[in-house]
């Protein structure tokens, strides 16, 4: 079974490890202890409050792109076709490319709030623990 500790946890779910305490002594997320007294989780019941906590609906309608990253703008390069978008998601780095026309349509620029919205038929999915990769 695999288990997480609380800052580990806290890094996967993009909060403070303070916020992960909070849950778990509120009874929100259930944890126990390991042979060294460390509050722990469980992976299973960690997924599964992860997937309460996220929602696939973005309230601009229906869509069939489950994969919504919300995050600031940190920086936008055009040209006179293109613009590049950068978004800070929590620790991750969004990096989109778009005509400059949708770029200006949408008002990006730095401090911006934006939604990545990502839809793909090849996604590469890595086990940092293994050492590798595997596509399907």
């Amino acid at each position: 079974m695999t288990t997480f500790r609380i800052s580990e946890a806290a890094a996967l779910l993009g909060v403070s490890p303070d916020t992960v305490r909070r849950w778990v002594d509120s009874g929100r997320l259930a944890a126990h202890r390991d042979e060294h007294g460390h509050r722990v989780l469980n992976g299973a019941d960690l997924a599964a409050f992860a997937r309460a906590q996220t929602a696939t609906d973005s309230g601009t309608g229906r869509s069939s792109a489950r994969n919504r990253i919300r995050g600031i703008v940190t920086d936008v390069i055009k040209d006179a076709v293109m613009a590049q978008v950068e978004i800070a998601a929590g620790p991750f780095r969004v990096v989109s490319l778009m005509s400059r026309q949708a770029a200006d349509e949408l008002g990006l620029e730095p401090g911006v709030v934006a939604v990545a919205v990502i839809k793909s038929t090849n996604v590469v999915v890595e086990r940092p623990d293994l050492g590798g990769t595997a596509s399907g």
